[in-house]
């Protein structure tokens, strides 16, 4: 599996940011070609200090080449696009290959 994370800072307006992004941008996501599943929050706490980040979102791809396809696809980027109507605070973008591991 490979996990693409993006990591929202502050925005200039939280309420638009949180309306935007589950009444516009959660509709794209949901219908994007190679994601296998996806998650997101709000609530970003840091175990000690204030949080760097306002949102997190999480989504799983087969493997990195699921993920590179669906990211250069014409959906892929018009998600990135849309990014721009909410996120006034920047976004971080990571990606990496998950180990899985048991107890």
């Amino acid at each position: 599996m490979h996990k693409l994370v993006v990591l929202y800072s502050e925005p200039a307006d939280p309420d638009h940011f949180r309306d935007y992004y589950v009444t516009n941008h959660l509709p794209l996501v949901m219908n994007w070609p190679g994601l296998l599943a996806w998650r997101y929050s709000f609530d970003v706490a840091a175990t000690e200090g204030e949080a760097p980040y306002f949102a997190v979102f999480e989504g799983d791809f087969a493997d990195a080449a699921a993920m590179a396809a669906a990211r250069a696809s014409p959906y892929g980027q018009r998600l990135a696009a849309d990014v721009a109507n909410y996120a006034t605070g920047g976004a971080v973008i990571l990606h990496y290959p998950v180990h899985e591991g048991t107890g």
